[in-house]
């Protein structure tokens, strides 16, 4: 999975938007057949959230809008996001896709170009079942996983309706489920890349910073006196968009992914650099913002306020 997910984030990263929506399409799929409906949830809410697009974008194909009709019968409703998309007959669906996989294959398919040869051709050629349909209509999972190839046709597997609760109660045949949450999460990342965030000023950080958070209230600024204070205690002249940071509030409460932010009473200066965060993995240094994580490295953001937009951003993703 490692050669399509790196694909798939190239695509979602530079692809045209028709191409970005296949892609999420194929991935919100991909995760829904393997039984991660969170993460295909997550996943759609967030190119949602990105691009503003009708949701019919990611399921313009007509199978793909008959397997999520199939899911979301198997799961017994659906997600906020699926409203979006027409009802369907399921029955008449079901009906339709059954002929579809019973349909047989010519070793002349795909040899020609689309037209009237082609047509001609299709019907004087030698037919034979498809192997791969036909795992589908035994309900064989295991040999149609065995016969899918790199690229495994997703949509048709979840439009089979006799299959969709088993996918629903995890039989994940392509045994993804242990890739889902690092797949979504790759290309939720790489959403907000091709999409980033407009969080507009400082108070427009700090209140989004603190949606995020699940609403909880920031500390009232700190006054200009109190900064001025800070700044002859600490022996520095505080960066100018720290400084407004703490106009704005005076520090932040800690959350399961980020420090507390000191205020102007908890600044401290050790051998000339600058304590920015309790525990100290923020850190200003000869002008640099330094960010230590024992897990992932030293981060050396441009500034005081890239490193709260990357905090805001992860948040975003997990969200």
């Amino acid at each position: 999975m490692e050669d399509y997910l790196e694909r798939a984030v190239r695509d979602v990263l530079t692809a045209p938007e028709a191409g970005l929506d296949d892609q999420i399409g194929y991935a919100a799929l991909l995760l829904a057949v393997a039984g991660a409906f969170d993460e295909a949830d997550r996943l759609v809410t967030q190119w949602l959230a990105r691009t503003e697009r009708p949701v019919t974008a990611l399921a313009a194909d007509p199978v793909r809008a008959r397997a999520w009709a199939m899911l979301f019968e198997a799961r017994g409703g659906r997600p906020d996001w699926a409203e979006g998309l027409p009802p369907l007959d399921l029955d008449a669906e079901e009906r339709t896709h059954t002929a579809s996989l019973r349909r047989p294959v010519s070793d002349l398919d795909g040899v020609l170009p689309p037209g009237p040869v082609a047509e001609v051709v299709k019907h004087v050629a030698p037919a034979r079942p498809d192997r791969v349909r036909t795992a589908l209509l035994d309900g064989d999972l295991a040999r149609w996983a065995s016969l899918a190839g790199p690229h495994p046709d997703v949509a048709t597997l979840a439009a089979t309706r006799a299959l969709a609760p088993a996918l629903v109660a995890g039989a994940d045949p392509l045994g993804l489920r242990d890739w889902a949450p690092a797949g979504a999460g790759a290309l939720v990342a790489a959403l907000h890349e091709r999409y980033p965030p407009d969080l507009g000023g400082w108070p427009e950080l700090i209140a989004e910073i603190q949606r995020l958070r699940g609403g909880s209230t920031a500390p009232p600024p700190a006054s200009e006196a109190a900064i001025r204070s800070a700044e002859l205690r600490l022996g520095v002249e505080l960066p100018p968009d720290h400084r407004e940071f703490l106009r704005t509030c005076d520090g932040l409460p800690a959350d399961v992914v980020f420090p507390r932010l000191l205020g102007t009473a908890g600044l401290r200066a050790e051998n000339g650099v600058v304590i920015l965060a309790d525990p100290a993995v923020l850190l200003l240094s000869a002008g640099h913002v330094v960010e230590v994580d024992p897990v992932l490295g030293t981060t050396v953001h441009p500034s005081f306020r890239a490193a709260l937009v990357k905090h805001a951003t992860l948040l975003t993703q997990a969200g």
